[in-house]
Order: structure tokens, then sequence, then C-alpha cells
């Protein structure tokens, strides 16, 4: 009924294709999506829906069972209070809104079944980079439902986990390029605040703060990138890479965020400050 700022349809990635340069994609937040299929009894893997600071309706065409996690939006079910990190059951024609979350970026639906959209290169992952994968739902779309797994759900509720409000700490392996960097440019990074800024979506986070200087004016040749690289163009502010990045670039790495963290960086809000730790 209503999209929000941006909502995708997501599942585990795309992998073992980036040889032939298509990127992995899937849930930026992939703990708060592995959530809410684990709350439905889904297998891994299944899609489900990604909600950029919430403002997603969705109206259910049959008896539909549903859950919310990731950034803890206000989630209401035909106008009544309903709670996030449980499992929702929604009868036929039943609205399920979603609010803008108070912390956090990005909310996920689960349905019990996943979203049996056509998967492109064995993912049902929509790819904002590369444009692969299911276009991203419109008003009216209609979102098929796949057949429900034979396991029942074994919890109602779990714990929400807190998200960031004004700082994140994560947790980073120097390297591979920090040789490229002037010797104080790892302690800068690693003792200094940077901040989300407003350019920043599914490909990466574009940060500011301190610059970090490289050593001469070399080019490197174009390499393998990860999620949670902190990539560093010419003018010093470094980038990190998140769900939809490139699968090479030039630009020199000087340190990766550890793929336990990479969820929490995406749950950064253009404003939230990091501070990186080794």
């Amino acid at each position: 009924m209503r999209t929000g700022a941006l909502s995708t349809v997501q599942d585990s990635g795309r992998r073992g294709h980036a040889a032939l340069g298509v990127g992995g994609s899937g849930a930026a937040d992939r703990t708060s999506y592995a959530l809410a299929n684990r709350l439905l009894a889904n297998p891994e893997g299944a899609a489900a829906l990604e909600a950029t600071m919430g403002g997603l309706v969705l109206r259910a065409r049959g008896a539909v069972t549903a859950a919310v996690t990731g950034a803890p939006c206000p989630v209401e079910v035909d106008g009544r209070g309903a709670a996030a990190d449980t499992v929702l059951h929604l009868p036929d024609g039943a609205e399920l809104h979603l609010g803008a979350p108070p912390s956090g970026l990005r909310s996920y639906v689960a349905v019990r079944g996943g979203f049996d959209v056509a998967p492109v290169l064995g993912s049902r992952s929509t790819d904002t980079l590369a444009g692969l994968g299911p276009p991203p739902p419109q008003e009216g779309t209609v979102l098929p439902v796949g057949p429900p797994p034979r396991d029942l759900p074994a919890v109602d509720w779990v714990p929400a986990r807190p998200f960031p409000e004004r700082e994140l700490s994560l947790r980073v392996v120097p390297g591979p390029r920090d040789d490229w960097f002037d010797d104080g440019a790892l302690g800068v990074l690693l003792s200094s605040a940077y901040e989300v800024t407003s350019r920043s979506d599914r490909v990466g986070a574009r940060l500011s703060g301190p610059a970090l200087s490289r050593r001469g004016g070399g080019e490197l040749p174009s390499e393998g990138m990860v999620p949670g690289s902190l990539q560093v163009p010419p003018e010093g502010r470094p980038v990190l890479f998140l769900a939809d990045h490139p699968v090479t670039g030039g630009y020199p790495v000087i340190a990766v965020v550890v793929a336990a963290d990479v969820s929490r960086a995406a749950q950064a809000r253009p404003g939230t400050a990091l501070r990186f730790h080794r």
C-alpha cells in the first residue's frame, strides 16, 4: 500500500558470482534479517522485505503469519499497536504499518513461507547498484508468498538488541593497503570519530572526519572488495562498503570492518558517529 523511503526484497545474497562482476547484495543487516526468518521457522535464505526508515504499509491477501525485526519501528496491525520481534498473525485484509524508527535505519518484514518472487542468478535480492533482482515494490505490487515450511515457530517473542543512536563502535582489521598511507593515517582512523553523511545508501556509507593522507601519488590496480571495506578516495575521507558494494575498486582500503560488525554498521543512520577499534 505504501513503500516508505525505500523498500526492497532481500535474502541471504547472490553468492558465487563475483568473478563475473556480480556482487553479493542481500540484506544489509544480516542479523536482523535472519532473526525474522527464525521467528517464523523459515529456511535460511527465505526472502523478506527491507524497509528503510519505516513507512511501509502492507495488506494481507489471505491469512499471513509475519514478523518485524531490525530498527525498532512502531508496528500497527489494523490501527492497533503490535510488537516487533514477535510472531504476528494477520487475517485476510489486515494492514501492517511500520512507523519511523527512533534509532537504527533498516527494518525487516518476513512472512511465513517467504516472499516467492522470481530469483535472478539464484537470489531474490534487489541489487540497487547493478539493477539485478526484483524491482523495488511500488503501490499496488502483489508479492507472492511461498508454501509454509514444515517446522512450526518455536518461540513467539525474542529480546530486541540495542541500536545505535549517537555513536557506534566497530572492530576493524588493518589493511590490506594500509601501507599506501602515511605512517600516522591508521592511528588517525583508530583515534577519531567519523560521522555517517546523508550521501549513504545500500552501496556504502560515506563518512566525514579527519582526512587520511596517502604516501605518494601512484595508482592502485583495481582489486576485489568485500563488505566492510574502508576504501579511501583521493580526498581522504573513507567510504564503508555495505551490501550492494562494487566487487572491485581502485582506491586503497586502509582497514576492513569485521564481518560480525557489518550488520551493526548497516543500521547507522546519517549523523551517527563511528569509532573504529583494532
